[in-house]
């Protein structure tokens, strides 16, 4: 299962600030989900940002969904996000 994450910041979001919650939200929540197997954010040179997250199954993706968790890392991590441009899909992968 591929799973992807589309967003731009709020604005005036210190882009520095935004980078080191999304570590902390890979290191600390991320990587501690069964089930997951690569994660990456990447930056769009039109201010869009992407994460891209691949999963062993539907079932870890939607048990390890940051952005439904009360985590203090997850949580920090949506603030930084413009939550009118984010957009998320999930994907199956073919074999």
């Amino acid at each position: 299962m591929i799973e992807t994450l589309r967003f731009r910041l709020q604005r005036g979001a210190d882009e520095e600030e935004f980078l080191l919650a999304d570590k902390r939200l890979q290191s600390a929540f991320a990587y501690q989900q069964p089930g997951l197997l690569r994660r990456t954010t990447a930056r769009g040179e039109e201010s869009d940002w992407l994460v891209i997250t691949l999963w062993d199954s539907p079932a870890s993706a939607d048990a390890g969904d940051p952005l439904r968790s009360d985590y203090t890392a997850c949580r920090e991590f949506v603030t930084f996000i413009d939550l009118t441009t984010m957009r998320s899909d999930r994907f199956q992968e073919l074999e």
